[in-house]
């Protein structure tokens, strides 16, 4: 898109205004379109604090209608539990072999599911997969036994937020090509995670500010209204 589609577009947002989330999802897809489906992100400021342990805010959610990509899906596993993962649909399934790979730099995946009893080898990949943001979590479902539940909601489009340093949630909720209904019910059910993993030492106003966006849109403010009651 050029400098000066971009202009048109940010002239048609308005920067002071809160916009009603639908009318905001409306707004985004009325804009003019790259060449390629953008994607459409979500930035939550929470009223948390990141540098307190008991603060941290983290979790993941299959959303409704996915993200609009396959996602690519490593698991760490072996014996049945490899072949389990193979019948589920996993891109690439290994043991001590694929941390071998990975120490080697491969790292042509999306995200990481591993069985309990390989995080022992896992655990070496973490200056690796760590950076990544790819390192398994048991807290994410991503380190468990049911790797075929673990695999099948991350290819339909689980994805995990988490707060940055200053306090905000970034993620993918959808895509430019997406339905309004459908991004709706994507955003929906992200904001309503977030709110659920609000931890109980968090005081005052929760939900500061949202802010959704596609890849070559200015960012377009959302009314917290209708949020604050979940």
């Amino acid at each position: 898109m050029t400098a000066k589609k971009y202009k048109v577009n940010a002239g048609k947002v308005d920067p002071e205004k809160r916009y009603v989330l639908q009318e905001a999802v409306q707004l985004l897809a009325s804009l003019t379109t790259a060449k390629f489906d953008e994607t459409i992100d979500i930035a939550i400021r929470l009223g948390v604090d990141p540098k307190q342990s008991d603060q941290n805010v983290r979790g993941a959610i299959a959303l409704p209608h996915g993200i609009g990509k396959t996602l690519r899906v490593a698991v760490f596993a072996k014996g049945e539990k490899a072949v389990e993962a193979q019948k589920a649909g996993a891109d690439f399934v290994g043991a001590e072999d694929l941390v071998e790979k990975v120490q080697g730099g491969f790292l042509d995946f999306d995200k990481v599911v591993a069985t309990p009893d390989m995080m022992g080898q896992v655990g070496k990949l973490g200056k690796v997969l760590g950076p990544q943001g790819l390192m398994p979590n048991p807290k994410l479902g991503t380190v468990t036994m049911d790797v075929t539940k673990a695999v099948k909601e991350l290819k339909a489009g689980k994805v995990e937020f988490r707060i940055d340093k200053a306090g905000i949630v970034h993620t993918v909720v959808g895509r430019k090509s997406f339905s309004p209904e459908n991004l709706l019910a994507n955003i929906h059910a992200l904001i309503d995670a977030v709110v659920k993993a609000k931890p109980a030492s968090s005081k005052g106003n929760y939900l500061r500010s949202i802010t959704i966006s596609s890849t070559m849109s200015p960012g377009v403010k959302v009314d917290l209204t209708e949020f604050i009651k979940i």
